[in-house]
């Protein structure tokens, strides 16, 4: 960021006499607590009694540990594949009062019931945080702030800014920490978040473990610095680097960025050095693998914080070795409660049958189960009076200010959403200057833009996203879809995702092969994506408000032909709602039905004269939502059982299409109502060209609509 200077703050060791004799001890029960658990993790692995990988975090307990005992309960964290650690420490210190002692009590019963639940989430049951749907590697428990692990490397980091973000609109004080490895500094996803943060200065500190090794690439084969929190300078931040094994420079270090955070100092990398003592996903040591010596790993092994630790504090007097003998009982005792919890004794041990999720609750929590619809009322053309003339432009910016006014918690963001008065297409027309702190320019970092929206949607706030050309989306191709499509189901429905994005379709602008996709079949092959094309400034307006009064993602496609039309819309009324999956039947017709969306309404309803004037009465649907759940079938079969014949009429190349899904499903719904096969109509499977013939002899032909809509009709479409 211009004017910042990056420094390089060597902090000194607080020393262990630096804390209270309770706070020794359980930060000492936490490292033992996860170090017990995960050995006893691998032990069930290996009697083949979790499904999927566990990748343990032994010998990288401090790095957690220390963590969550400098900040806050109300502080927040997010983590990577390799997570036990953080999500065991961060659940467990939420449960326990903040006055225990496991030099004074035994665990409650909440807080043994913490360690049950963790184990049953990781071995896939329905007692886990998530209902055994998120294993080992997606753990979420919101109430604790641990917001998310996360299995795609650098994937959950920019919904951390998006989180980040919401905590710093709203004023809490909170920080957020993200957790991930050595690894995640290479991909894009990271930098783009950490852009993020520095430029908005968010309250964020990016925690690097760096334990040296991917699977088995060493960090310096593939890393450009060995340094890692030297990277970041590039963003105006402060780096820190720390002994991943010394327990008490982690908690000096995180608590320091952190209360310099609070008081309004910057976000800022922390890199602690750290060591897995076992192979990526095994109980085996790297040697076994021989990417590691067995030296360098003996020479790890003296200084693990479940040894390191305890020996400082009996040196210093704080603890004795019977307390250290105590604690690790008690540890123990908590995690031998937790596997037989989860299984049968035996030699191998067996899972509990009985904890196994209900086959049937698969499909829960692909989407909202639909309680934020309970008194809406939803509206049609015929239910109101007075209609005056809007652009369609002008009322995308109209409904979306009047969510701004009416909910303070929305805002708007994407790139150059706030110039021009209205963006560059006047899709926010007069919002800037309206609400300068809700409509917010980003950077060009499509990853970061959903990212930060996403986790500002899991925080409960409506984000507006605008993706300017929908190609930009394969930009953010993980974010919308490993991240958003999945997250509600992954985390075992406990997370609500009010998500708006935006996109306007270039097709026919000369844009050339990366600037003007139609991308329906690609948000379809997501169900967790809710995808909406109003073909007009009434549906719009009540799309829009459905789709941000959903707690689903919903994709608003937008085509720039329709930009500039004018159509009818109810006088001084932007606040009614358009039902999702239900479609409108444009035009009645007896000889063929019609299936179609978005600009291309306007296009078939145009041609119908030429349609009669060649002797065929054609009924016309507008399918309003086009994701496959929200296909609306009943229309379409009614329709169908009254012509006999249909049509599918979509601009999409025939790829991103939608017509053969629909064309297939009608086809198996309704084949006795056929006299002949659906036809479908779709632009040619090739990248648009800039060159207005060759883009032209690509796209859609009104004539080639006309020709097939006419033969299918009158029976001659083979």
């Amino acid at each position: 960021m211009p004017g910042k200077k990056n420094k390089r703050p060597k902090l000194q060791d607080a020393g262990v006499e630096s804390i209270s004799q309770r706070n020794a001890a359980r930060m000492l029960f936490d490292i033992s607590l996860i170090h017990t658990f995960e050995l006893a993790l691998l032990e069930l692995k290996q009697a083949d009694c979790i499904w999927g990988p566990v990748h343990s975090s032994i010998g990288q307990e401090a790095t957690a540990v220390a963590t969550i005992h400098a900040l806050e309960k109300s502080d927040m964290m997010t983590g990577t594949h390799r997570a036990h650690h953080q999500f065991l420490g961060k659940v467990i210190n939420y449960t326990l009062p903040d006055d225990w002692s496991p030099l004074e009590s035994s665990l409650s019963t909440e807080a043994e019931e913490v360690v049950q639940r963790s184990m049953a989430e990781i071995m896939g049951l329905a007692p886990g945080y998530c209902g055994g749907r998120g294993g080992s590697m997606h753990l979420r428990h919101k109430e604790a702030g641990f917001l998310g692990s996360n299995a795609i490397v650098a994937g959950g980091i920019p919904l951390s800014t998006g989180v980040a973000f919401a905590e710093k609109f709203r004023k809490t004080g909170n920080v957020i920490v993200a957790c991930f490895g050595d690894g995640a500094v290479n991909q894009g996803a990271f930098h783009e978040a950490a852009n993020f943060a520095g430029a908005w200065d968010l309250p964020i500190i990016f925690f690097i473990e760096n334990n040296y090794y991917a699977v088995a690439t060493h960090t310096d084969d593939v890393c450009a610095v060995s340094d890692l929190s030297s990277r970041a300078a590039a963003y105006g931040m402060e780096g820190y680097s720390v002994d991943g094994s010394d327990t008490m420079a982690i908690y000096a270090t995180v608590q320091h960025a952190a209360s310099k955070m609070r008081t309004g100092g910057s976000p800022c990398f922390i890199e602690a050095r750290c060591y897995r003592r076992f192979h990526h996903a095994q109980n085996q040591p790297g040697s076994a693998f021989k990417y590691r010596s067995k030296d360098e790993e003996a020479d790890w092994l003296s200084k693990e914080p479940i040894t390191r630790f305890p020996q400082r504090l009996m040196e210093a007097g704080i603890l004795d070795e019977t307390d250290v003998v105590r604690i690790r009982e008690l540890a123990q005792e908590a995690v031998d409660k937790a596997v037989a919890f989860c299984t049968l004794p035996g030699d191998p041990p067996t899972l509990r049958s009985e904890l196994w999720p209900n086959p049937e609750t698969v499909g829960v929590g692909i989407r909202s189960e639909g309680a934020e619809w309970k008194g809406i009322e939803f509206h049609e053309r015929q239910d109101f009076d007075c209609y005056t003339e809007m652009m369609y432009s002008d009322a995308i910016a109209a409904t979306s200010g009047r969510w701004l006014e009416r909910d303070a918690e929305t805002f708007i963001l994407g790139e150059e959403v706030a110039n021009f008065g209205g963006g560059a297409y006047g899709a926010t027309k007069n919002l800037p200057a309206q609400y300068p702190k809700r409509v917010f320019n980003t950077p060009i970092s499509e990853a970061g833009i959903v990212g930060l929206a996403l986790g500002a949607a899991m925080s409960g706030m409506r984000p507006i996203a605008e993706i300017m050309f929908p190609d930009f989306a394969l930009v953010a191709a993980d974010q919308l879809f490993n991240q958003v499509a999945k997250a509600r189901h992954m985390y075992g429905n406990t997370t609500d995702l009010p998500l708006v994005v935006r996109t306007r379709i270039a097709t026919g602008c000369g844009y050339g092969g990366q600037h003007s996709m139609d991308p329906v079949g690609l948000y379809g092959l997501f169900p967790g994506w809710r995808i909406i094309a109003p073909s007009n400034a009434f549906d719009y307006i009540g799309l829009f408000n459905s789709a941000m009064h959903s707690l689903d993602p919903v994709i608003i496609l937008e085509h720039h032909t329709l930009y500039t039309q004018k159509f009818p819309v109810p006088k001084g009324d932007l606040d009614y709602f358009v039902p999702f999956g239900k479609a409108r039947l444009v035009q009645e017709g007896t000889d063929v039905t019609v299936i179609t969306y978005g600009s291309m309404v306007g296009r078939c309803e145009q041609l119908q004269e030429a349609w009669k004037s060649l002797g065929v009465s054609a009924e016309i649907i507008d399918l309003r939502t086009l994701d496959a759940l929200g296909i609306d079938y009943d229309l379409i079969g009614e329709s169908l059982k009254k012509s006999g014949a249909g049509i599918i009429v979509e601009e999409a190349a025939t790829s991103l299409g939608i017509g053969s899904r629909i064309a297939s499903e009608s086809t198996e719904r309704f084949f006795d109502y056929l006299d002949s096969p659906i036809a479908r109509l779709s632009s040619a499977d090739v990248p648009n060209s800039v060159s207005k013939v060759l883009e032209a002899a690509a796209m859609l032909q009104d004539e080639t609509i006309t020709e097939i809509t006419v033969a299918v009709a009158q029976r001659r479409w083979k």
